[in-house]
């Protein structure tokens, strides 16, 4: 009795371990860097994360994603380099009409399976959708959830005030630490 005790008491502490884990692992620490996160997020703003794929995106959700290198080309991930990622807002998912703001697709055209399409807030000091094309999916590490400031308390991220075509757009570059 008391080794069957034993042994479901040990196997039950391993799942639980086991899903702490794969929780953990999960989650992401950023902080942001530069300006085009403005007036959503500043420079030294710590957000927490957690990995994602595509089918958890949703649109004005503020996602990490890979920071193409200086030619604007997707750097081969086994290259050896360090990968660098920014923060954007999330303007358009897979089958959704492509933004006007994003002049290097055709009009009318939609955002193609497999992409997601990305602005920044400060649009003036953003690299984004609108130089890059659509991001490709594999390319996204995860979503931002809340916000901590020094300060006042951690808080939800909340799309600022809608732009010109009234979609709320935000990003900027980050630093990750897992």
């Amino acid at each position: 009795m008391t080794t069957a005790l034993f042994g479901a008491t040990a196997t039950a502490l391993l799942i639980t371990a086991a899903a702490c884990l794969a929780a953990v692992r999960r989650r992401l620490l950023i902080t942001v860097e530069g300006v085009s996160m403005q007036p959503t997020l500043r420079a030294g703003d710590v957000l927490i994360g957690r990995r994602a794929g595509l089918r958890a995106l949703r649109v004005d959700a503020l996602v990490i994603v890979e920071r193409p290198d200086p030619s604007g080309h997707w750097p081969d991930p086994g290259a050896g380099r360090p990968r660098r990622w920014m923060v954007k807002r999330v303007a358009a998912l897979p089958g959704d009409p492509m933004p006007a703001a994003v002049t290097a697709c055709s009009a009318g055209s939609v955002v193609p399976p497999g992409t997601v399409v990305v602005l920044g807030d400060n649009r003036a000091a953003s690299i984004d959708s609108r130089t890059l094309g659509p991001v490709p999916a594999d390319r996204v590490l995860g979503v931002a959830l809340r916000r901590h400031r020094p300060g006042p308390a951690a808080r939800p991220l909340t799309p600022p005030p809608g732009d010109a075509d009234g979609r709320a757009a935000a990003g900027a570059q980050i630093s990750v630490r897992q």
